[in-house]
């Protein structure tokens, strides 16, 4: 073999290699990427130092904050639930999205263009260490920003059935902590929902690669009380962005 030859090869060979690192989710330089959509909680466990605890008291200034419904809204959740309490474990995916998860979103309106912040689907996110890349698509943000996202203040992941195997909440904890990296910033909120069951959660950093995550009780959506708590508590995040966004300003 001509050394000519041997080195067209070897650099063929090289080639081939970045492809197929790519394709099973490293980087050229070698650094292990991983999907929102796909990451495992053991993944994320192995990756950084993240601990669920136990505080009840964690969510009081969040889910205890006064909020009012209008009789308006009320008749609204109560048509909702009518039209989809028989078939929302049924649902696929963009079904669920569609009937039930967005008319909640669009009722609580995350959008201003006074304040220049509004909820983006289908986000592409990327957060980059010296150890890991967190790459993908997110499901739902609310975020600084009208034309392109700023700074993401708040996720939800993920609009699925409830009947699928994959569980939503260590792709959650990945956004939140690609957000609040990113943000610069220690606490971050999000929500996860399996069918009609939602669940919302806060996200601390403690420390260089060092999380603490607390997890809410259920909210079933299909339950009038348990949505009228999902529309306060996800109002109480918009009033918050709205207060960090002046203060930030």
């Amino acid at each position: 073999m001509s050394e000519e030859l041997e080195l067209k090869l070897l650099k063929e060979n090289e080639e081939l290699k970045k492809r197929l690192d790519k394709l099973e989710g490293k980087n050229l330089d070698g650094k292990p990427t991983y999907s929102f959509s796909k990451i495992s909680k053991n993944d994320l466990y192995n990756l950084v130092d993240i601990q669920k605890e136990i505080g009840s008291d964690t969510f009081l200034d969040w889910f205890s904050k006064r909020i009012e419904i209008s009789k308006e809204s009320e008749d609204f959740f109560h048509q909702l639930i009518l039209e989809n309490k028989d078939l929302i474990y049924d649902y696929n995916e963009e079904d669920l999205k569609v009937n039930v998860i967005i008319p909640i979103l669009n009722r609580v309106k995350f959008k201003s263009f006074d304040h220049k912040f509004r909820d983006f689907y289908e986000l592409q996110i990327r957060y980059e260490t010296e150890k890991f890349i967190f790459n993908g698509t997110t499901d739902f943000v609310v975020s600084k920003g009208l034309i392109r996202s700023k700074k993401p203040y708040f996720f939800i992941q993920e609009f699925k059935k409830g009947q699928i195997n994959a569980y939503p909440e260590p792709q959650l904890l990945a956004e939140l902590i690609a957000g609040v990296e990113l943000n610069k910033e220690t606490v971050i909120k999000g929500a996860y929902i399996v069918g009609a069951i939602w669940n919302f959660v806060i996200l601390e950093k403690l420390g260089k690669d060092k999380y603490q995550y607390f997890v809410s009780e259920n909210f079933d959506s299909s339950k009038i009380g348990d949505l009228k708590g999902i529309y306060r508590n996800l109002v109480f995040v918009k009033e918050e962005i709205i207060e960090m966004i002046q203060n930030e300003n």
